[in-house]
Parts: C-alpha cells; sequence; structure tokens
C-alpha cells in the first residue's frame, strides 16, 4: 500500500510538472492580456497590487465594476484589518510634567515620557503596516496613505502616538468624502495644530505656519494666494487650542482675534473654519487637488494641465473625492502607457505590497495573526522602511515625501536590493522547486502581477534562477516591478 501511495505520489508529481510547465510556456509566449494588464495597473495605483486570483477573479466582474467594487470599500467594512486591534496609548504623554522648580523630577518624567513615546511610536507602524496589508479595501488605506502625505505631520514634532493614531483614523474616515470636510477635520487634528503650532496661536501675536502651509501644500499652492491673506488666516486661526490632558479642540474666545478680516477678496469677521471653507471653494484649490490626486495615482501633471481643468470643473460641484476618483479611475489616460509607466513606487507601498504578495505581516512571518503591536521594538519592515527613509507617522517635512526620482539613486537602490533579499530569505519558496528553472523568471511575474519582464531584466533573472531567494531578490527590485 505504502508503494502504491508512493508511486501515485510520483505519477502526481510529474503530472503537476508537466501542467506546470506546459502553464508556464503558455504564460511566457502570450501577449498579455491588455484586460489583465489594465485590472493589475488599478490594484497597484488604488492599492498595493494584487495577487494572480485577485486579478482573475476582477477579470470575470470587468473594469468598470471593479473600480466600483475598490471605490465602496473607501465606506464598506473592512473585518480582516479591523480585526489588527491598534496598540494601547498610555496617558502620560498628554499629562502635565512635574513644575520647572522640581528640574531632576521633570528631567527624570521626561525621559520616561520619551521612552514610552518612542514605544507607541514603533507599535503604531506595526499596526499600520499591518492593516495596510491585511486590508480587504485596499483603496481606503491607499487614500489614508496618500492623505497622510499631502497633510504631512510627523511623530518627530508631535511626540505623542495617540495624537497620530487619531489622525491617521481620521483620514480613514473622512478620507473618500468633501475635501472641504477633510480639511476641517485636519485644522483641528491636535497631531497638526501642534506640528504647525496652530495650539500656540494668540492674537496680537498670530503664528503663520499653518495659515501659510493650508494655502500653499494643502489647497491652493503658491502663486494663488498673497502674503495678506496668510497674514489674515493666521489671525482667524487665533485662539485655536487643545486640551492639554485629552487633546481635544477648543477655542479660547479671549486668545481670538474678532476683528475684521480681508482674505482671498473676500472681507468679514471670519474665524478659521471661515477660512477652510473660503480656500476650499477657490477654483485654484479644484485644479491644485486635481493635480496632486492625479499625480499620485496616475502620472505626475501641473495644475495648469489642459487634463487637468475638466475634472477640476466637476470636482469643483461638490468637492467629492470618490467622485473624483472614479473619474480618474475610468479616464482614458489612466490606463493608457504614460500612466503604467509614469510612477516609482515609494517605499511604502513597495514593502506592503511584497508583503500582501508573498503572504507576510510587519514582521516577516506568514500574515494573519493579530498584528496589533504585541510584539516589542521596531518591526523587521519599519526597519526597512528606516533605510529607505520613508517611515510612517514621519515625513520628513510638512511637504511630505516626494515622488519619482527621489528614490531613485544609488543609495536607496542599494538599500531596496539589500532588503528585497532580506525578505525573499524569510519566504518559503519551495513552491519553486516543481518549476524547471528555466521558467522561473516567468512564475515569480505571475506572482506578482507583472505582465511580462524585458530582455535585459529576464537575461538576469535567468542568470540567478537557479538560486530562488537572490531571484526572487532581483525581480523584486527590478524596474518592471519598482515602476508602480
Amino acid at each position: 500500500m505504502q508503494a502504491k501511495e508512493l508511486a501515485s505520489k510520483r505519477d502526481f508529481s510529474r503530472h503537476h510538472r508537466f501542467l506546470i510547465t506546459r502553464w508556464l510556456t503558455d504564460l511566457v509566449a502570450a501577449t498579455p492580456d491588455p484586460r489583465r494588464s489594465d485590472l493589475a495597473h488599478l490594484f497597484r495605483r488604488a492599492g498595493f497590487g494584487a495577487r494572480p486570483d485577485e486579478v482573475d477573479h476582477a477579470a470575470t466582474q470587468g473594469y468598470p465594476a471593479t473600480v466600483e467594487s475598490l471605490l465602496a470599500g473607501l465606506t464598506g467594512p473592512d473585518p480582516a484589518a479591523d480585526a489588527i486591534a491598534p496598540p494601547p496609548f498610555a496617558a502620560s504623554g498628554v499629562a502635565p510634567l512635574p513644575p520647572a522648580t522640581d528640574p531632576a523630577a521633570r528631567q527624570t518624567a521626561i525621559k520616561a515620557r520619551n521612552a514610552e513615546a518612542a514605544g507607541e511610536y514603533q507599535a503604531l507602524q506595526r499596526w499600520w503596516l499591518n492593516r495596510m496589508i491585511a486590508t480587504s479595501t485596499p483603496l481606503r488605506e491607499k487614500m489614508t496613505l496618500l492623505w497622510h502625505g499631502h497633510f504631512a505631520t510627523a511623530f518627530q514634532k508631535v511626540r505623542v502616538a495617540s495624537f497620530m493614531f487619531r489622525q491617521n483614523e481620521l483620514f480613514r474616515t473622512l478620507g473618500g468624502g468633501s475635501f472641504e470636510t477633510l480639511t476641517q477635520a485636519v485644522a483641528k487634528d491636535p497631531a497638526m495644530m501642534r506640528w504647525l503650532d496652530t495650539e500656540s496661536n494668540v492674537a496680537g501675536h498670530p503664528n503663520e505656519n499653518f495659515a501659510r502651509e493650508l494655502m500653499e501644500l494643502f489647497t491652493l499652492g503658491i502663486g494663488n494666494y498673497a502674503e495678506t491673506d496668510v497674514q489674515a488666516a493666521a489671525r482667524a486661526f487665533t485662539g485655536w487650542s487643545l486640551v492639554p490632558a485629552t487633546g481635544a479642540f477648543v477655542l479660547r474666545p479671549r486668545r481670538h482675534d474678532s476683528g475684521p478680516k480681508t482674505f482671498l477678496g473676500q472681507s468679514g469677521n471670519f474665524d478659521g473654519t471661515d477660512i477652510v471653507r473660503i480656500v476650499t471653494h477657490q477654483p485654484a484649490s479644484a485644479r491644485f487637488v486635481v493635480a496632486k490626486l492625479w499625480s499620485h495615482l496616475a502620472y505626475p501633471v501641473a495644475p495648469t494641465d489642459a487634463l487637468v481643468a475638466p475634472l477640476a470643473a466637476a470636482y469643483a460641484r461638490d468637492l467629492d473625492i470618490t467622485s473624483l476618483l472614479r473619474t480618474i479611475f475610468l479616464h482614458p489616460g489612466f490606463t493608457s502607457s504614460a500612466a503604467k509607466q509614469g510612477l516609482v513606487k515609494q517605499p511604502i507601498e513597495w514593502v506592503v505590497g511584497l508583503a500582501r504578495a508573498f503572504g507576510l505581516d510587519a514582521d516577516l512571518k506568514p500574515s494573519g495573526g493579530t498584528g496589533a503591536g504585541a510584539v516589542a521594538g521596531r518591526s523587521p519592515l519599519s526597519g526597512i522602511l528606516a533605510v529607505l527613509a520613508q517611515e510612517p507617522f514621519n515625513p520628513p517635512n510638512v511637504g511630505g515625501w516626494a515622488q519619482n526620482g527621489y528614490w531613485l539613486n544609488t543609495a536607496t537602490s542599494l538599500a531596496r536590493l539589500q532588503a528585497g533579499l532580506a525578505v525573499a530569505a524569510r519566504l518559503d519558496l519551495s513552491w519553486l522547486d516543481v518549476v524547471p528553472v528555466g521558467q522561473r523568471p516567468a512564475a515569480i511575474g505571475q506572482r506578482l502581477s507583472i505582465d511580462g519582464w524585458g530582455q535585459t531584466t529576464l537575461a538576469a533573472l535567468n542568470h540567478v534562477a537557479g538560486h530562488p531567494v537572490v531571484l526572487v531578490g532581483l525581480a523584486v527590485t527590478a524596474p518592471e516591478y519598482v515602476l508602480n
């Protein structure tokens, strides 16, 4: 009986090897299916890439229906990601420090607070990376990441992990709705108020940081406002503050400048809410927001680009982000060759895409666990992202992270290759054992939902095809995969 079973297994193995070989031969010889190519592109831009089975399912639904399914995920349930509980946050981060009259106690408390905050920050990174990996609504996490880079705030100054968490949830909850509603919420968000000093903005000595960045980086762009508009907006935001113990927004009337103000051609006794309403409804803001989203989802454009004007006119009617996303994804330019070759993966997109493709979590272990910060210290994926210069919750400045060429230099390319090899070394690649060596590059490409390898890349991959770890490490750093 055992001999028969062994012979049966050998027969099955030979049959399995034959089927895989035939399938891979057909895959190499076939011209890429444009429908699958468009869908794989959509999943990369509206998420973090797709597994072959996800593309297969989408192909049965069709491109427009897949777009609607992704858009529905902006507000629908996400049980896989929601099962990953956020880390606990201690109250000491916002608790009052001992008085300056007791410097020793104060210094001890500051050191303890900083150590505690660092641990919470690392747990928070692990939590969000695991959410992005596990999510069944990838567009919602992708938009959370996009808004995090747009309304950039960083832990390096905020120093309270619970504030960063609240802002992250704000982006996740409001990121697909009205841009005005989102911006109003960001203006009162404790992480943003601390990052750009709104909490210390008082009448008579207005702080211009948030007012300036609101127009320059968040809503209008340079050239669409004057210094007098910055000054008026700063006055309008005076009196906005936080409750120290909770981070809750509070208006302190005695600190507010209630005098008349002229802002972008309108005059009145404006407060900060009025400023946000006025600025987000400017025609220049419509062009700015459309250009920003198109540039992050398709390929870089300026607000003056001819493509932007008709999209901006439609968006300006209600400032609805979901409607704008639908228009972008269904636009012929979105699936053009210019779009498919128009962006370089940011490191977060790259590592999350790898983890999703190969079934790993932020600790480079098989995904499916609780994820939530139960492990102390920085996760391996967070460590990789620190080397690649894109750590979640810690953009380098108020402008966020740059695009494309910013990630293509000698240092980052070498770091990406080292990271790719490190990830590959943690994978179970035994499934490649049944794949003929010459067909392994195609097998890896199919696993990564890549249309096909260029001749130069294919030659390099064939050269290392007998070494699975090196093969995968090289494949995930090849231009065909690094391009988003």
